[in-house]
């Protein structure tokens, strides 16, 4: 996959949003734990960064999943990764399955104002005791008359405590762990308060703090049938359709490395040790030349990727490689560019020290490293799928 005149176009664009509208406030939204998801996206939606892949006719840009990929790259280039992951999360993590599979009523009401900017949203399938394990998951839709009466928590709420609805993974029936989920469009608020029967609780992180994350709970909440993402006990197989885009969303953004690499090799430029410059030790300079190389073989990973995926083929292996690939080398880059600095490196508002909390995060959400190497396993023939 090449990126063409007007793929450059998009990200030059982003590029500039994000530096006047991004990082001139991330060191107050990272002291807040929090960024205005609601100021920051009505902007973006207004410029039609929120809905690039998205169909024309609920206000997205129609364009192929290549586009909103390069976007994704380039948002990652924002001085704090937890703003990117808000709006991944908005783009291309909880909306997808309702752009393919959601009535057209559905995505008059919901998608189209998470296009605008006017509603905020977030993908709830993770719990307390079944993250990766997204089959396990507890939390029941019962159907009532023409309403789901839905009772359970979400943990790992990304916008959680700002969006206005949930993509909800919930069990709909009793039958096999992949047949009785389904997805759930659930309002958390009504006319700005927060939507009776719904608990949202702020969790504090160890990185990402400029992303407000929660876990929320629901007690007897009703949502009409009518909010129900295509058919019901299809939630699963629709999930992990989704995951395809989450993942090479995440991946894309740390693609933005490179800038951590090129800052650390700026600074021991000018970092004067034994008589000379650090950048002219060797082993920097050879550490910082393989970190490029690694990065450039994952772009090569990402891209090839994306290029099935838009060509319709199943890519949950290609998707798991380049989060597995992209997790780890983010953590690797960002304490190697820790190391180099040195003491300047463990400061906390340091460029390579806000990398290494947030991009630890890389291996852990989304579904952890152990759980990629699984999926990836299980398409090598490895195991069986009940394994």
């Amino acid at each position: 996959m090449l990126y063409t005149a007007e793929h450059h176009a998009l990200m030059a664009s982003i590029r500039r949003f994000v530096a006047s509208e991004i990082d001139p406030f991330v060191d107050e939204w990272e002291a807040n734990e929090i960024f205005p998801a609601h100021e920051l996206f009505k902007k973006m939606g207004q410029l039609g960064f929120l809905g690039i892949s998205k169909p024309e006719a609920y206000g997205g840009m129609g364009l192929d999943f290549s586009y909103a990929l390069a976007a994704a790259e380039a948002i990652g280039h924002a001085k704090a990764q937890g703003v990117g992951m808000g709006i991944g999360v908005q783009s291309n993590m909880a909306t997808p399955a309702l752009a393919a599979f959601g009535s057209d009523a559905l995505r008059r009401e919901f998608l189209a104002p998470a296009i605008a900017g006017d509603m905020v949203c977030s993908i709830g399938v993770s719990e307390q005791g079944a993250g990766s394990d997204v089959s396990s998951l507890k939390t029941s839709a019962r159907r009532d008359g023409d309403d789901y009466v839905i009772n359970g928590s979400k943990m790992w709420i990304t916008n959680g405590t700002q969006a206005d609805w949930i993509c909800l993974l919930a069990n709909t029936s009793d039958g096999p762990a992949h047949k009785n989920k389904s997805l759930i469009i659930v309002p958390l608020k009504h006319n700005g308060q927060r939507a009776k029967g719904v608990e949202v609780q702020k969790i504090k992180k160890f990185g990402m703090w400029s992303s407000d994350t929660a876990q929320i709970f629901f007690d007897d909440v009703r949502v009409p049938v009518r909010h129900r993402i295509g058919e019901e006990g299809m939630g699963f197989i629709y999930q992990m359709k989704q995951f395809q885009e989450e993942r090479l969303d995440g991946a894309a953004r740390r693609l933005a490395c490179m800038s951590l690499i090129q800052d650390t090799a700026d600074y021991l430029r000018q970092r004067i040790a034994f008589g000379r410059p650090l950048l002219d030790n060797q082993y920097i300079q050879y550490k910082l030349a393989e970190l490029k190389t690694e990065l450039e073989a994952l772009r090569s990973l990402i891209y090839r990727a994306t290029e099935a995926y838009i060509q319709g083929e199943d890519v949950i292996e290609l998707a798991s490689m380049a989060k597995l690939k992209a997790g780890r080398l983010g953590r690797e880059i960002a304490d190697w560019c820790m190391q180099f600095q040195g003491g300047m490196g463990y400061t906390w508002e340091n460029s390579a020290s806000r990398a290494y909390r947030d991009y630890r995060l890389g291996s852990i959400g989304g579904g952890a490293d152990e759980v990629m190497m699984m999926v990836i396993a299980r398409k090598m023939g490895l195991m069986d799928f009940g394994a």
